[in-house]
Parts: C-alpha cells; sequence; structure tokens
C-alpha cells in the first residue's frame, strides 16, 4: 500500500496552486459546514476514518456536493480503497466544475489510484486531464 499521507499530499497539490480564472465555492449550511471542519481536523490528524465517517454524515444531507465527493474520495485514497476512491472521484468530476482546483484534484486522485494500480493509460489521460483544468486569464487586449 502506497503511504496515505503522500497520496493526499498529491492530490492536494494538484489544487493548491490553481491559477485557472474560474473557481467554484459551494454555499454550504452550518451543520453541514461543521462536520467539513471536523472531517478535515481528523484528516490532518492521520484519522481518515473518523474523517471518511464525517463525510459520509455530510453527504446525507448534500449528496451531490462535488466538493464532498471528492473530500471522501480522498479519503477513501488515504484509506487504500482504490475502487471507492475512482468511483467518487469520478462522481465528483461529472457533478462539479471542469476548470479550477477542484477539477484538478478529482483528476490527480483518478492519477493517483491509476499509479498504485499500475494503470498507464488511465494515469496519462488523468495526468492531462490535470492539466486541462488549468484556464489562466485571456492575455490582455492591446
Amino acid at each position: 500500500m502506497s503511504d496515505p499521507a503522500a497520496l493526499l499530499a498529491a492530490v492536494r497539490r494538484a489544487g493548491a496552486h490553481d491559477n485557472s480564472v474560474l473557481q467554484v465555492h459551494p454555499l454550504r449550511s452550518p451543520g453541514v459546514a461543521a462536520l467539513v471542519t471536523q472531517a478535515d481536523a481528523a484528516a490532518a490528524q492521520g484519522d481518515y476514518t473518523a474523517a471518511a465517517r464525517l463525510l459520509d454524515r455530510a453527504l446525507r444531507f448534500e449528496p451531490h456536493a462535488p466538493d464532498l465527493l471528492q473530500a471522501r474520495a480522498e479519503m477513501a485514497l488515504a484509506q487504500g480503497d482504490w475502487t471507492l476512491a475512482q468511483q467518487l472521484a469520478r462522481q465528483a468530476l461529472r457533478r462539479g466544475p471542469r476548470f479550477g482546483a477542484l477539477c484538478a484534484r478529482g483528476w490527480q486522485t483518478l492519477a493517483e489510484v491509476a499509479r498504485v494500480q499500475r494503470d498507464a493509460a488511465l494515469r496519462a489521460q488523468a495526468g492531462q486531464r490535470v492539466a486541462a483544468c488549468r484556464k489562466s486569464d485571456p492575455p490582455p487586449e492591446r
């Protein structure tokens, strides 16, 4: 099994320095926001099981939220559940934005699953799609 912290770091790096002109930030109920905050804290401490449980609770309230699906995919990745990580990342990509950090994190999740499973074709495709998630500002008119 791969190092969970390294897998998460790779996914988060993909979305960390995104210079896309389009970013999507969800509106969230206070209860779901609290669950996400608690999940983030648990994940930061390496308790991926607790983080996954908290995200599962949040998903009961917002089952189609792409950012929640992606966060849960990342916990599945950290737990070594490649099938679930891939399934949730694909759901997040279908429901989420086609550009920006969330897009990049979804495709990087698929790239990491492909790397671990030695699926060269998916890894190459996902790597290209990570780059395609970045859309910079158009050049200024002269």
